[in-house]
């Protein structure tokens, strides 16, 4: 299993050589740190977990959060092995933490209580916005003024992707999906989105928050779409079952929904998270 560890201070990606490696450029933090927080994550949201993780060590400076980054199914293949074994090891190090790309991952693992179902956050969802280059002046400036406006091309995904089901939905409700040949501009991804847009092919294209803020240096979010039109893709973490320091794993999940942590996941694009309906607290092995 390929497994990247970072130290989220830097946020710089290192290469695999053992089981760590030396931090990229930047800021290092002191040797004096006694804790470690392991997350094992996915690359569709790693980005999201590094800045939480640098946020956090800004607020407790004895802490090192380190990532450890692999698909979805392989998280929970990997989770599944350590289970069999009786141990939350992977190779030498623990896991303490789990933040797949999505949450159906999550069921699954706490149908097999690989991880603890009453220590869980839902720390962030996916919005759908609407962006457009800056040449056209002249933009939709919400979803239901795209819908009026009949000359004005839309770049979508294709529906064998995230991205295309939501977007499908959210069109349907607007009352556009009878207006594909006229208007709809279907490509494979979020990459053809930006492609036909800063072309000219498209006008305006329909993306995930968090991939338009990585690119907004090439184009402008003009709107966002209201979450009554479609179904806003939910991202949780959760504590792994044998988790060696409950107490911090606990300081964590609260953060990442806490009024600093939504402010980090918002400067990336997320739509907001929602704090559990109780505080999280759980048994100390």
């Amino acid at each position: 299993m390929t497994i990247r560890w970072m130290s989220a201070v830097t946020l710089g990606f290192c290469a695999v050589v053992s089981m760590s490696c030396a931090p990229a450029e930047g800021p290092v933090r002191d040797s004096g740190a006694t804790r470690v927080l392991v997350i094992a994550t996915s690359p569709s949201v790693e980005e999201a977990m590094a800045k939480l993780g640098q946020a956090f060590e800004a607020g407790h400076p004895n802490v090192r959060v380190q990532l450890s980054v692999d698909t979805s199914l392989d998280l929970r293949r990997t989770v599944a092995a350590m289970e069999n074994r009786g141990k939350f090891f992977i190779g030498s190090g623990p896991i303490y933490l789990v933040a797949p790309g999505g949450d159906e991952v999550l069921t699954r693992m706490e149908q097999k209580y690989y991880l603890l179902p009453e220590a869980k956050a839902l720390y962030a969802t996916e919005r759908l916005v609407l962006v457009a280059p800056e040449s056209l002046s002249e933009a939709p400036e919400s979803f239901e003024a795209l819908a009026k406006m009949t000359t004005v091309r839309i770049a979508i995904a294709d529906q064998k992707t995230r991205l295309g089901v939501e977007t499908s939905r959210l069109l349907s409700a607007l009352g556009l999906n009878s207006v594909e040949g006229a208007r709809i501009d279907l490509t494979n991804d979020q990459a053809g989105i930006l492609d036909h847009v800063l072309s000219g092919q498209a006008d305006v294209g329909v993306m995930f928050g968090q991939d338009a803020m990585r690119i907004q240096q090439r184009v402008r979010i003009v709107a966002m779409a209201p979450t009554s039109l479609y179904k806003p893709v939910p991202h949780s973490i959760s504590m792994e079952r044998y988790c060696p320091d409950r107490p911090l794993c606990e300081e964590f999940l609260r953060f990442v929904t806490s009024l600093e942590g939504q402010s980090v996941l918002k400067r990336l694009g997320y739509g907001p998270g929602k704090p559990p309906e109780s505080p999280v607290r759980v048994p100390v092995l």
